[in-house]
């Protein structure tokens, strides 16, 4: 019988197969690299405010503790947005003819809240507690980043579900004292990860294995 195919069409397939092997997992590499890129993730991108806050100049250069304004991030699920009477706590005295504040001042005069652009948006399926996370010594820098640096509050982590797992299987390399919970630019007082195992005993948080249970975000 004579031979239907050409001997050159067994290479050709080996080319089409190897390459598409490799098709299929530059595609799954360059799809996995634009799920974590900023782009998508829409870390480090400040995000624009009706009134332009610059956490640097209160926090960094006023020394403003965290919880002046959050002040219900030890106790709540939700770190609060704080009411205009805070701002103007400072402000009916400071800068109190300002234009830049105006829309500041006129939501305290109208009692209306002002509309503040959310930055760190998780999605409505995922169930996060602030006040769990600080009582276990989870540190707002860990999940905020160096907010004293930012004029602009911009997100300073992916936020994807790997990001937490990362932290919720090994919590000793992020969790500190208590008292330094709210303190930027933190550097432990030895090893961090011998510090943190103590502190993991001491604040009774949980084993990795319920750390990375499903429900445990998820409910």
């Amino acid at each position: 019988m004579a031979q239907i195919f050409h001997h050159s069409t067994n290479t050709f397939s080996r080319i089409l197969m190897f390459g598409g092997v490799f098709i299929l997992g530059l595609g799954a590499w360059a799809f996995g690299t634009l799920d974590r890129s900023y782009y998508t993730t829409r870390a480090h991108q400040a995000r624009l405010q009706p009134v332009p806050f610059s956490h640097a100049h209160h926090v960094g250069g006023l020394g403003l503790d965290c919880r002046y304004c959050h002040t219900t991030v030890e106790t709540s699920s939700f770190a609060n947005i704080p009411p205009t009477k805070t701002c103007m706590n400072c402000h009916s005295q400071i800068w109190s003819t300002s234009p830049t504040l105006e829309p500041v001042r006129e939501s305290y005069r109208t009692n209306q809240s002002i509309r503040w652009t959310r930055v760190h948006d998780l999605p409505d399926f995922v169930y996060f507690n602030h006040g769990i996370h600080v009582n276990k010594g989870v540190a707002c820098e860990v999940c905020h980043g160096r907010v004293d640096r930012m004029p602009l509050m911009a997100q300073h982590a992916s936020l994807q579900m790997e990001w937490c797992l990362n932290c919720h299987r090994n919590p000793e390399k992020y969790v500190r004292p208590r008292e330094f919970v709210t303190t930027m630019g933190y550097e432990p007082a030895g090893d961090q990860e011998e510090i943190g195992r103590k502190l993991v005993a001491e604040y009774k948080i949980q084993d990795a294995r319920t750390l990375t249970s499903c429900s445990t975000c998820h409910r």
